[in-house]
Order: C-alpha cells, then structure tokens, then sequence
C-alpha cells in the first residue's frame, strides 16, 4: 500500500467563550506570529473527538483510558460470571494485569489498588482479559496463565480509538502503540485580548426578604475570549491500519476522526457562555507526501474584520497560502474535498470537490476503501 495521509484543516468562528482553561482559570493562549492569540490545547480536542465517538460508534469499537483497572476487569469477570465473588474477582483481574506487565497497588491516601497512570485499554482487551482471569479461575489458577498470553491480549484487539490517539505505557515499552492521529494546538487567525465578565447571584430568598439588603449574594469575575480558530489534524492510514489490522475498521476510523473532530468542541464553561458553534469552512486533503499543516498563512495575523468578516480573510489566505506550498514543494496530494457555509467561502472551490460535510465524509470514507482495497 502506497503511504498516504489524511490532512483536516478548519476554519471555526466561536463567539465569548472559555474552552480550554489553564491552571489559574485563564483561557489558553499562546503567541505566534509575535502576537498573542486565543489557544485550544490538542489534549482538549483529542478529548472532545474521542468522546464524540460514543454517538458514533459501536461501545465494541472503543476503549477506555483509567487507572482503575482492576474495578474494570472485575466488573467484566462478574458480568461473564455473576457467581465470582467480588473479592475473587478483583484479585484475579491484579494478577492477570500484573502478568501483562501493568503494576497495580493501593494508592498511597489509601482505596482500591489502581494503577500508578492512566492506562488505554479497547473494550475487546478488557473482556479477554476478563477471560483469561476466568480460564485461571477454573484451572490452576490465574497465576499459571503464561505471561506472553495476557501481553498478546494487550498487543491486539486495538480499539478505533486506541488505534488513533496511541497508548504509552512507561513500565512495559512493548504495550505502547504509536497513536496514528495528530492534532495540533487551534489558535485564533487574529490577536486577542482576555476579557473579563463580572457577575453577581442573587439569594432568592433573601431577596424576598423586605428587611434584608438588595445586595448580591455572591461576586465573581471568568474570563473569556472569542476567536475565529484555524484547527488542523492529520491521520497516518498506514499506520492506522498497522494498529487496527483491519481494512474495514481502518475505513470506519477515518470516517469517525473526520467527522468527530470537525463537529466536537471542548465542553469548557459550555454552560456559562453557550459557545457551541460549527465551522465555517473545511478542507480534507490527501496527501501521499507527508502531512502539512497550512497555519502559515495566519503567521500575519488576520486584521480586524472587514467586508466578509474575518471567516472571509481567513479563507482567501488559507487557498492562497496552500496554492504557495504547492508551488514551492509539490502538492503531495491526490484528492481533496471542500465544505463551507455561505458564498464567503467561495474560494474554498479552489482547492478541491465541493460537498456537504456529511457526504465529504462517505466520499472520503470511500477513497480510503478503494486505496486499501476493501471491497464495495
């Protein structure tokens, strides 16, 4: 199979907003260009894709990321085999995790043994895990169980969501799986400044109350922003196929990244400003080079709007910008697919077939198919 990736470029307007905070409340920024701009981590987004995927896909599909595995494996011991007693169950799921080289122990404030980091196991895993737990129970026991048949567990049966975003297990290198996806930090196309909202809640009752003052019953300030971002995201699919051995599912996988990554956003202080919005234009390119991110064209940040807004400015520079890779260093590309809202994003037509986002997503779905030959 020839090498290829999968390039997704977004242009997103999100109005007063706190998406992503740092440790002090603040929302990310970060400079580029010698200026400051609003910032999304790649962490937030990864995270906001990866749970989008549970109305996307089947729960066979996905896996979960805990340090309470022993608590996961159990359930799933006593899910097949309701007769395990509790303790039993959750014993055997700490030996069969051990084997695989994950050390599990009560943490030091105390509580139920867990593991010392975070570790992403597919649903698949997990249930035969469960089993070879359950085969040891019935046996001889779970610490006959040899050591390369709980590894070899946990080296297949990636999840789709595994497959993409990777596992890293710093005790037992050979348990890590090179994530397929990147996502980069979204930064806003123009400066910014963090803006300051000072709000007051009312005491209901003591409002109601003709001897008590008017005041308020609590004072506070959050800060915001609100950008329009470029979002950028890459898939290996020869990688991807690599973690998922699997035509078909690798097919559903790019499906899934494109469409969950491109309508997910961060649930930040989603209650407070109600900033969930769409984005108002995207681009998928395949490239059979190398992946390319185009923030380039953003490097002169977007001045403040004009006729068109700044959603137009960003356009014309992202096909301009793209148009000047192409003609410095080669296309790299063999197709390429457009979606946009509004005649703003009329130059978009430039760079490739335009469609709505839903069919961008089946044709794409369906180049990734022909190119790794599964059958129609």
């Amino acid at each position: 199979m020839t090498r290829f990736y999968v390039d997704v470029h977004v242009i997103q307007t999100v109005p007063p907003s706190n998406v992503n905070r740092d440790d002090t409340g603040s929302p990310k920024t970060a400079v580029y260009g010698g200026v400051r701009r609003a910032r999304v981590s790649s962490q937030a987004w990864k995270r906001a894709t990866r749970t989008d995927f549970e109305s996307t896909l089947d729960s066979t599909e996905l896996g979960v990321r805990s340090k309470r595995l022993v608590e996961i494996v159990a359930d799933e011991i006593r899910g097949l085999a309701p007769e395990v007693e509790p303790d039993a169950a959750r014993t055997a799921a700490k030996e069969v995790l051990g084997k695989g080289g994950i050390t599990v122990k009560a943490p030091k404030g105390g509580g139920a043994d867990e593991a010392g980091y975070l570790v992403f196991l597919s649903r698949l895993q997990i249930s035969a895990l469960a089993e070879l737990a359950l085969e040891g129970l019935r046996g001889d026991g779970v610490a006959a169980i040899e050591r390369k048949a709980v590894q070899a567990v946990l080296k297949g049966k990636n999840s789709i969501d595994l497959a993409l975003f990777g596992r890293m297990v710093a005790d037992v290198t050979d348990l890590n799986v090179d994530a397929a996806a990147q996502v980069a930090h979204a930064i806003s196309v123009h400066a910014v400044e963090t803006e300051y909202d000072y709000f007051t809640a009312v005491d209901d009752h003591k409002q109601r109350d003709a001897e008590e003052d008017a005041g308020a019953g609590m004072i506070g300030t959050v800060e915001f922003n609100s950008s329009t971002l470029y979002r950028y995201a890459t898939v290996n699919v020869e990688g991807l196929l690599a973690n998922l051995g699997d035509e078909a599912a690798t097919r559903r996988a790019v499906e899934a990244f494109v469409r969950s990554f491109v309508r997910s956003l961060p649930t930040g202080k989603q209650n407070t400003f109600a900033n969930r919005t769409l984005p108002d234009a995207v681009v998928v390119v395949v490239r059979e080079d190398q992946p390319v991110n185009w923030v380039g064209a953003f490097e002169t940040p977007v001045p403040t709007a004009g006729e068109g807004g700044r959603v137009a400015e960003s356009v014309v520079r992202l096909v301009a910008h793209a148009h000047d890779l192409a003609s410095a260093f080669g296309t790299g590309s063999s197709t390429a697919w457009v979606s946009g809202v509004g005649p703003r994003t009329a130059p978009l037509d430039e760079l490739g077939a335009r469609v709505p986002f839903d069919e961008l997503v089946v044709q794409l779905g369906d180049h990734v198919a022909q190119r790794l030959g599964v059958p129609a």
